[in-house]
């Protein structure tokens, strides 16, 4: 049965995890000097009446050259599944279709990748723009290209002295007066609002395509990745070459 890209994708990380996991080993058994070492001795007295001693022996436990081939085995299949990978991605595209249009034509799985990642940053920044305010009504004014309101008249008053008289002078006593103020209209405010931010229903809309194309681009990468390839041997002759 044929391989297909997404499979190899699958058992790559593993197959990465596992020959880091072998090549750190071996390289910190060869720095173990006593395990590539050995040791024959044998002990003759100088006469037979001599003490007789048992002779001793180390062994090699470790071999320089195994440990290599170990190593070539181990990196052979992460070369191959990765040239695999490599080779497919030269090759895998598919199209980006939305509402069953198609937006790109034969796009590379590798740059559905790099387009995924660039839509969810934009799907924040769309999420994040200012909306105008809903407790106005705005309209587009073309002399600023920006949104306003509708002009809002206000009174502006000031306060103006009066007097109150509580009792008429006679010719014995002063009139007695009471000063108070009262708020007299002195002129009026137009208000106008202006905002640069944008109608909630335009971001929504924006945010609506964003998400479809994000749908999109997934589906043509899950569509790109389930292409069939054609394993790689390249392990064997960077080996073949680098051990003979």
């Amino acid at each position: 049965m044929a391989t297909k890209l997404n499979q190899i994708l699958a058992v790559e990380k593993g197959v990465k995890s596992d020959v880091q996991r072998k090549v750190t080993d071996a390289y910190h058994t060869i720095q173990k000097n006593a395990l590539l070492l050995g040791l024959s001795r044998t002990y003759q007295p100088i006469d037979d009446e001599g003490e007789h001693l048992p002779p001793e022996s180390t062994r090699v436990q470790v071999q320089a050259e195994d440990l290599l081939r170990q190593v070539g085995a181990a990196l052979t299949r992460l070369f191959d599944v990765t040239a695999t990978k490599d080779w497919a991605n030269c090759a895998a595209h598919a199209d980006v279709k939305v509402d069953g249009a198609v937006l790109l034509e034969r796009v590379p799985v590798t740059y559905l990748l790099f387009l995924e990642k660039q839509l969810v940053d934009l799907h924040t920044f769309v999420s994040k723009l200012p909306v105008l305010d809903a407790a106005e009504t705005w309209t587009l004014d073309p002399s600023t290209d920006c949104w306003r309101t509708e002009p809002v008249k206000t009174t502006r008053t000031k306060k103006v002295p009066r007097n109150h008289v509580k009792a008429e002078a006679t010719d014995k006593h002063p009139a007695q007066v009471e000063v108070y103020h009262e708020d007299v209209v002195v002129g009026f405010w137009t208000r106008v609002a202006f905002s640069g931010a944008m109608p909630r229903k335009r971001v929504n809309e924006l945010l609506e395509r964003v998400t479809k194309l994000q749908d999109a681009v997934k589906f043509a990468r899950e569509e790109a990745n389930g292409a069939e390839v054609a394993d790689q041997r390249i392990g064997d002759r960077i080996f073949d070459y680098l051990l003979r």
